[in-house]
């Protein structure tokens, strides 16, 4: 394939340079190839007058050739002969041969046609010789003699071709030069045709620059070509899904200002308690134990925010790998083990032991752990528990058997979740009420994200339903060797 020509050098790609070189390449490679077109096609009309000419002149020398007592004779008057010379430009020769191939009149070292060529009486037959050292054009004919047993006589008529050749330059000169002028008038055209063509796109870039920064209306894709409608239709996609995105962000933000300032209200107020002088030492330590309270909250509901951030952005910042999540979500629950015993709580694993196949899942292991370690967190803190009625924790990982699927169940035996709230607890900072624990409402929303994440979707259901308390347990779905996967994850109210 021909390599296109770089018509216009740049370093970054133009759309308008790139439909421009496109255009005129071909034009300029095309423009050699009809050159030489023309030229043979005004060859050819430039040599049929005069190889009519020839045609003429050969059969009216054959007329001339007669035979007279029993001879082959060949009378051209002089007049005639001088006529048949006659010529500013080109040589015109003759040759006249008997039926033994004798020569009549003419020239002797005419050539003569080729040897395998059958003659043909009175048809007269064109062919490109030389003759003595020049390119000639010869007309001939065989003439039918009255003798019994006789060959046919051949006249022969040469020309040479520089009156074909002026010819021939002339046509040229007249189909050619105007195309030198058509050429640039046509690339002035194709320059001044593109400009109009992509005015539009020129159009729809002023109208963009000309936007206020906060203004995320989608573009009108009704002024703009056909062919642009689906770029614009995706940058309007865009808008939309960043115009959605700054509204969540400025939602959570309003929400996480708003968590935050009732814990460092409390802070603040404890702080100007403890400075009162009438204060005594048992007060004084009431308030510090507020203080040390509200700043748990504070510092729990920050690493909340940051943990969500983290989930939110992690599947375009996190690398993946192979996770075991058996082995993530064992040692999920022995760090948990600590606060379950200061609680009273059994908390127990019960699945797939580590490295069993069909435990492994491709993502990202600190977001994975973070997921379990809320869901954890969530059951731990919403399970009641006494010395009488333990509360009682189960984190599970079960394997499909087929490897089409991985669950990860996380059970408690807490009070549930009414299903009318079900949706609303994974909403960030939402917190059922009639709860009495401290909490920011941003776990199960963090597991839902991290869920996400890793192509699943989770679901809230009771642990044992038709029981008082009946449990929590959540339902997310993964993906294993290129098919939906379930990872269920079960947690009472969100924190």
């Amino acid at each position: 394939m021909a390599r296109r020509l770089n018509i216009f050098p740049r370093e970054q790609r133009s759309l308008f340079g790139e439909i421009l070189d496109w255009m005129l390449t071909p034009l300029l490679l095309l423009w050699p190839v009809s050159l030489a077109l023309t030229w043979l096609v005004a060859q050819n009309i430039a040599g049929k007058p005069f190889d009519r000419a020839l045609e003429y002149n050969v059969q009216a020398l054959a007329q001339l050739v007669s035979v007279q007592q029993q001879r082959v004779v060949f009378n051209l008057p002089q007049p005639a002969r001088e006529i048949l010379r006659a010529d500013d430009s080109d040589l015109v020769y003759y040759q006249v041969l008997g039926a033994r191939g004798e020569l009549l009149s003419g020239e002797r070292d005419f050539p003569l046609p080729p040897e395998d060529e059958r003659p043909l009486v009175g048809e007269v037959r064109l062919r490109d010789d030389e003759m003595r050292g020049q390119e000639v054009r010869v007309a001939y004919t065989w003439v039918k003699l009255d003798l019994a047993g006789a060959q046919p006589a051949l006249v022969q008529v040469a020309e040479t071709r520089e009156k074909r050749s002026v010819l021939a330059t002339e046509i040229i000169k007249g189909v050619m030069l105007p195309q030198f002028v058509i050429l640039p008038l046509a690339v002035l055209l194709v320059w001044l045709a593109l400009v109009r063509g992509i005015k539009p796109l020129s159009q729809l870039e002023e109208r963009i620059r000309a936007r206020k920064p906060d203004d995320l209306s989608p573009l009108d894709d009704k002024t703009v070509p056909l062919e642009v409608a689906p770029l614009v239709s995706s940058v309007n996609d865009l808008l939309t899904r960043l115009k959605d995105s700054i509204a969540t962000q400025k939602r959570f933000l309003a929400d996480a200002a708003h968590q935050l300032k009732t814990p460092l209200a409390g802070l603040r107020m404890q702080a100007d308690l403890a400075q009162r002088e009438a204060f005594n030492a048992e007060e004084l330590k009431q308030s510090l134990k507020q203080i040390g309270r509200s700043s748990i909250r504070a510092t729990h509901t920050v690493n909340q925010l940051l943990a969500l951030a983290r989930a939110e952005s992690g599947g375009q910042t996190l690398a993946r790998q192979p996770c075991d999540l058996a082995q993530l979500t064992m040692q999920a629950v022995q760090d948990s083990v600590p606060r379950a015993l200061d609680k009273r709580i059994d908390l127990g694993y019960d699945g797939a032991a580590p490295g069993t196949p069909g435990v492994r899942i491709p993502g990202n292991p600190t977001l994975l752990q973070e997921m379990i370690r809320n869901l954890l967190d969530n059951a731990i803190n919403y399970t009641p528990s006494s010395a009488e009625h333990p509360g009682v924790i189960t984190a599970r990982v079960l394997a499909d058997p087929s490897g089409h699927f991985l669950i990860l169940q996380v059970e408690d035996s807490g009070p549930g979740i009414p299903e009318g709230e079900r949706e609303l607890v994974l909403q960030p900072f939402y917190r059922t009420l009639g709860t009495n624990v401290d909490g920011s409402g941003l776990g199960l929303p963090i597991v839902l994200e991290i869920a996400r994440q890793h192509n699943a979707e989770l679901t809230l259901e009771d642990a044992r339903p038709g029981h008082a308390p009946p449990g929590t347990r959540v339902s997310v779905r993964f993906v294993l060797a290129g098919k939906a996967v379930t990872a269920y994850a079960a947690a009472a109210e969100p924190l």
